[in-house]
């Protein structure tokens, strides 16, 4: 089995992160972005939603589709990845809150699903 490797630096960047979200983010198959604390959203966000003060960081699908996005459920994390809150795609969307990890090292020719 060919192993599948997006980020040199997952495991030591975000060393709370649970194996099951690691896995995912180094398959592609879930994505990680850094929350934009100082937008207008966020805080007006983080009033209805006090946990959310708490996370650095959002773990999602890019590849969900429109029409499901209500379905979906993005999962907010701190610093070094212990789960903060969990909330769903029907209570707020991401638009203008998160921007690229500059933290997280892409691999230069990494195995991507296929």
């Amino acid at each position: 089995m060919r192993e599948f490797v997006k980020f040199e630096n997952l495991e030591e960047v975000f060393s709370d992160l649970s194996d099951v979200l690691k896995n995912s983010l180094q398959r592609d198959i879930l994505s990680i972005k850094k929350l934009v604390k100082d937008s207008k959203k966020f805080k007006s966000l983080s009033s209805e939603f006090p946990k959310l003060k708490d996370a650095e960081y959002v773990i999602f699908s890019e590849h969900m589709k429109g029409e499901f996005h209500e379905s979906e459920s993005y999962i907010f994390v701190d610093a070094k990845g212990r789960d903060v809150c969990n909330i769903s795609g029907r209570e707020m969307d991401l638009y203008e809150m998160i921007t690229d990890c500059k933290n997280l090292i892409e691999k230069k020719h990494h195995n991507s699903r296929v």
